[in-house]
């Protein structure tokens, strides 16, 4: 099968070697239609859908019919709570409510696979060996990325051990810092750079494959 290769630099910048893609994942034509149905279904699922306005039943005040029904030369009205009164009611106004729709499992792999696939041809997928920190330090971060030739907005991607890089990254201005298991279609494309650890590479690659 026909791969595709991407630079692995170290935390200095230079470069220590070169991965294998597997074109299954980097490699396809992205799916346009499949990414904003994802993107849009994250971004529903996001919502709280707390909105709420107040329909002629909920509105304090109104018990009383305000003139009588007849004689008055006037239209009737039952309340001074009717939508068409200052302070009444709000009609066909927004209720709490859910915003979820369903996307099914082959289309959000579909959608993750087109993002990768890109950010490759885009050419600004980059793989890092590792980012060992001794202990949190975002001044050595900092250094790093720039060593690294990354700035502006940049989605970085470790595994779950990374917990001094992710401690590290999580405070500059501009930078995402992701799980691997937390990878999702949004997080891939909302960027200027996509950047990878080589072993959380090597884990999205056996899942999405």
């Amino acid at each position: 099968m026909a791969t595709l290769a991407v630079d692995i630099k170290n935390a200095e910048g230079k470069k220590v070697g070169s991965a294998k893609l597997d074109e299954k994942v980097f490699g396809i034509a992205p799916n346009i239609h499949v990414l904003h149905q994802v993107v849009r279904a994250q971004q529903a699922a996001a919502r709280q859908g707390t909105h709420d306005t107040k329909t002629r039943g909920q509105v304090s005040g109104g018990g009383k019919k305000p003139f009588r029904q007849k004689g008055t030369g006037r239209a009737r009205q039952g309340t001074i709570r009717a939508p068409h009164y200052t302070g009444g009611g709000v009609v066909f106004g927004p209720h709490p409510r859910s915003y979820d729709f369903k996307v099914n499992k082959k289309e959000v792999k579909l959608a993750l696979r087109s993002a990768l696939s890109a950010k490759q041809a885009e050419g600004v997928l980059l793989v890092v060996e590792a980012l060992d920190f001794e202990k949190p330090s975002t001044k050595q971060a900092v250094a790093t990325l720039k060593a690294l030739d990354v700035s502006g907005r940049v989605t970085i991607v470790l595994t779950e051990e990374d917990i001094n890089a992710f401690l590290s990254l999580r405070n500059i201005p501009g930078v995402r810092v992701i799980a691997v298991s937390e990878a999702n279609t949004y997080d891939l494309i909302d960027n200027k750079a996509l950047l990878f650890t080589k072993p959380a590479l090597t884990r999205i690659e056996e899942v999405l494959k």
